[in-house]
């Protein structure tokens, strides 16, 4: 185990997002930004780049594209070509993209709910109506594509904006799942857009699946985005790239960067390459890090916060805190003013989740503890 991931830094004056918008005495667990420490390797590479003094405009090199076809096969078992990868500064830019190049005016996007609010607003961004799903509970606690609802939703659709792993159930898709969505989505011409940013966070021995890796025709009507920035944690550094294998989309999907979307920084390229070709093993350590904070965090609720649930995170570290049974009317808020920790709002996840909030594991234990001490100690004062 890498002993740094333990370590708590002070992110005061770094000009951390997560860290300066709530007042000094808040612990914040709501954003999905990591208080772990970054891959060495990724630090080594970043600072031997600052020894060359010039900054100008970047391209991916081939060694980086080399380097995330040969992680994408080893992975994933998903054969690209180099070609077939587009640099964007960031996922969202891409979900922008995506829908604006590649999506009619007027049709509709499907989306699974609850889910991450950039993706659910994203389709208002350019005036394409949403058609929400739920994602519900089978018998055995585990959520499933309704897929009775989806085959209903597709004949109105031009795309479906999948999260996968989810964000912020932390559901992984097995193949069965993803096959039926994917060949649902092939019979009605659906175009599937497929946020993968938190793939290379699985717990349980799980392995994530792209969506495009299930077969070429899938993948011919796929746009997969995803990014060092989750598991490696360096979101900071705005890179993400986009694997678009069908020729002709992906020059559509390229030429809606319109001046909205620019290039990426010489140091996002630089650590998304070190990231995926030199921290394979700091990767290992921090998904057994993250898998023990689940587990903490799974026998804290069931043993000391009563009144709130959870299904356990199969995969990413953010963790979906059900509080209905607290009889609270709105969870974020009562934690923040009387627990002093900052949750996201499940209300903005979907209207129908204002019974819950979203808790960020990705910190160093002792902050975990923390928080969920400080919850614990509200519940028992009310």
């Amino acid at each position: 185990m890498t002993n740094t991931l333990d370590t708590v830094f002070d992110r005061a004056g770094t000009g951390s997002k997560k860290w300066s918008l709530y007042p000094d005495d808040v612990l914040p667990m709501w954003v999905a930004d990591m208080d772990l420490a970054v891959a060495p390797a990724i630090v080594d590479a970043l600072k031997k780049r600052l020894e060359h003094p010039l900054f100008g405009y970047s391209v991916a090199t081939d060694e980086l594209r080399q380097t995330l076809v040969d992680h994408l096969w080893h992975a994933y078992a998903w054969r690209v070509q180099p070609e077939e990868l587009v640099f964007l500064p960031g996922v969202e830019p891409g979900v922008s993209m995506a829908l604006k190049a590649l999506v009619p005016a007027g049709a509709s996007v499907i989306l699974q709910i609850p889910n991450y609010p950039p993706l659910r607003n994203a389709p208002a961004n350019w005036q394409l109506p949403s058609i929400e799903l739920p994602l519900q509970a089978d018998a055995d606690g585990e959520y499933k594509t309704d897929m009775a609802s989806l085959n209903r939703a597709l004949p109105q659709a031009g795309a479906l904006l999948l999260s996968n792993p989810h964000n912020p159930m932390g559901k992984t898709f097995g193949s069965t799942e993803l096959r039926e969505i994917a060949q649902a989505c092939l019979q009605h011409d659906v175009l599937i857009i497929s946020d993968e940013i938190h793939a290379d966070i699985q717990f349980d021995g799980r392995r994530h699946i792209p969506v495009a890796s299930l077969d070429p025709e899938v993948a011919a009507r796929t746009v997969t985005l995803m990014s060092a920035s989750k598991a490696f944690n360096i979101p900071g550094l705005k890179t993400a790239f986009a694997v678009v294998q069908n020729t002709e989309l992906r020059k559509r999907f390229d030429a809606a960067r319109s001046g909205m979307v620019d290039s990426v920084n010489a140091l996002g390229l630089e650590a998304t390459r070190a990231a995926y070709g030199e921290a394979s093993d700091w990767l290992k350590d921090m998904q057994a890090y993250l898998q023990a904070n689940r587990d903490y965090l799974i026998e804290t609720v069931r043993d000391r916060l009563p009144g709130i649930t959870l299904h356990a995170p199969q995969s990413t570290y953010l963790a979906w805190l059900d509080c209905s049974g607290l009889d609270l009317q709105y969870p974020q808020r009562f934690f923040l003013e009387n627990a002093r920790v900052a949750l996201s709002a499940g209300e903005d996840f979907g209207p129908a989740y204002q019974q819950f909030v979203r808790l960020n594991f990705g910190c160093p234990r002792a902050l975990l503890e923390e928080g969920l001490a400080r919850i614990e100690r509200s519940l028992q004062a009310r």
